[in-house]
């Protein structure tokens, strides 16, 4: 999906150029001749990045970029203008302009200004997320919710979070279950106060109580210390209780009686300890099976299962991916560096009809590999090869006339190898099918040329289409050996 510019300039053939140039760098464009159409263009939505003229009738630049911050805090806005100074330049910067440029701009310099101006977009995004997360302020407004079931459990968590009353959800691995509960402790009287994870399933059975409940100096060989369990560490907040289904049969007792009493029993502690915590539980397991089973206590599961709220896999919320996809873009940009765009719309297509086995955690993961390969504006099938199928292949240059140069190297992937045993190549794919890392390729691929041209490093250079000081860093880096394969003479 093309990213949305609008040009706010009352000048109408300014207006028409801007669309011309930036339609033909695949940005939609929306155009508004004064500062109070641009702003109502704002409040509608959907704007990426605002270019705005200086000097206007009503509303100056400078008024209008202080309205649309007001309004829009993190949307970037570049200021265009007739005539350039540097006092003109330091009002705009001041106001939060992140570019400024002279008019008429060349697309280049458009280009490279838009570009930063995401890239900054997208940077402040991830800081607000980051900053929502550390605060405890990270909630249902900020969950990616279009698909009719997320909205129900968006619908539920907030009449959830009105109360104290125990919620368990249930849902696949990778749906989302722990922003799910930490969406509803924002929602809470709770918010900002202490939000405690526990991974059930993680903390080796010897050291469960300890964990939960704490324990004295010296209570057990290692107790070097006292420790405060995450019982005690989420007073006053949430506790979220991951993977409930793992938690051991004696713990079960002493976690049944920590809820109903509202205290809990440090290992070598003389008396309980009062705590006030609401407890948030998930699982991927179904926990009436494991009553059945005898693997869950009964009490312990109805004490839990008040309000069940379940979170849907992605199979059930498709609708959902290319926003999903987009936000991680966005993200991942942030914290690489990267400058991607979007996904194109084949790519969407592609991710769209994928049967994520994984849910989010699998698209996510997926993404925050497509952009760190992504060398283009956009995400491609390429980007994708465990889903599209497509692998980049290394192409060679055209060969040279027969009688100077030697054979063409055959470059293929591992799939092939047995047709032709003692056949030249450079493998892309290892044994079990999947890419080999980039470095192990252009090595292979630095040793292939100078084998095939003889240790002549002009003509590897050439052919390689490096310069020669970046080939000869590869091969010390690589710790090629070169003089093996000069020719005599």
């Amino acid at each position: 999906m093309a990213k949305t510019v609008l040009v706010v300039d009352d000048d109408p053939t300014q207006r028409r150029l801007m669309q011309a140039v930036l339609e033909k760098q695949g940005h939609a464009f929306q155009g508004a001749e004064d500062g109070d159409a641009g702003l109502a263009v704002v409040k509608r939505g959907g704007i990426d990045v605002v270019m705005l003229d200086m000097i206007m009738p009503g509303m100056d630049g400078v008024e209008t970029l202080e309205a649309i911050k007001a309004r829009e805090p993190d949307l970037p806005v570049i200021m265009l203008t007739a005539h350039g100074g540097i006092e003109t330049v330091v009002k705009a910067m001041r106001a939060g302009a992140v570019d400024f440029f002279v008019k008429p701009a060349s697309p280049e310099r458009i280009a490279v200004s838009i570009r930063n101006a995401l890239k900054v977009k997208d940077l402040s995004g991830e800081v607000t997320r980051l900053k929502k997360t550390r605060s405890g302020q990270l909630g249902f407004a900020d969950m990616i919710a279009g698909a009719p079931a997320m909205r129900q459990v968006v619908r539920l968590g907030e009449r959830a979070a009105k109360s104290n009353i125990p919620i368990l959800i249930t849902g696949e691995s990778g749906v989302g279950k722990e922003l799910v509960a930490r969406s509803i402790a924002a929602a809470s009287d709770r918010a900002g106060r202490p939000f405690v994870a526990v991974n059930c399933g993680a903390i080796p059975e010897n050291l469960v109580e300890s964990t939960l409940f704490g324990h004295e100096k010296g209570s057990f060989t290692g107790a070097v210390a006292k420790h405060l369990g995450k019982f005690q560490e989420a007073d006053g907040g949430t506790l979220f209780l991951d993977e409930i289904g793992e938690l051991p049969l004696d713990m079960q007792v002493k976690l049944l009686r920590a809820l109903q009493e509202g205290e809990v029993d440090p290992v070598g502690s003389r008396r309980p300890v009062k705590v006030d915590v609401r407890i948030v539980s998930a699982t991927n397991r179904d926990l009436a099976e494991q009553v059945k089973s005898g693997a869950f206590r009964e009490d312990l599961f109805y004490r839990l299962n008040v309000f069940p709220i379940e979170v849907p896999s992605l199979e059930r919320r498709r609708e959902d991916i290319p926003a999903l996809v987009r936000h991680f873009i966005a993200r991942f940009n942030a914290q690489e560096g990267k400058a991607v765009l979007d996904a194109t719309g084949e790519t969407m297509d592609l991710l769209s009809r994928h049967a994520w086995k994984g849910n989010v955690r699998q698209l996510e993961n997926a993404v925050f590999r497509a952009v760190v390969l992504c060398d283009s504006d956009y995400l491609t099938p390429e980007d994708f090869p465990q889903i599209s199928g497509l692998t980049p292949t290394l192409r060679e240059d055209a060969p040279a006339p027969a009688e100077a140069a030697p054979s063409a190297p055959e470059v293929f992937d591992a799939s092939q190898a047995g047709e032709d045993e003692d056949a030249l190549r450079v493998d892309i794919l290892d044994a079990g099918g999947h890419l080999r890392p980039l470095e192990a390729i252009e090595r292979d691929l630095i040793a292939f040329a100078i084998e095939t041209y003889s240790g002549r490093m002009a003509e590897v250079a050439r052919r390689l289409g490096v310069g020669r000081s970046t080939l000869y860093r590869k091969v010390r880096e690589y710790d090629l050996e070169v003089d093996n394969f000069r020719e005599a003479g």
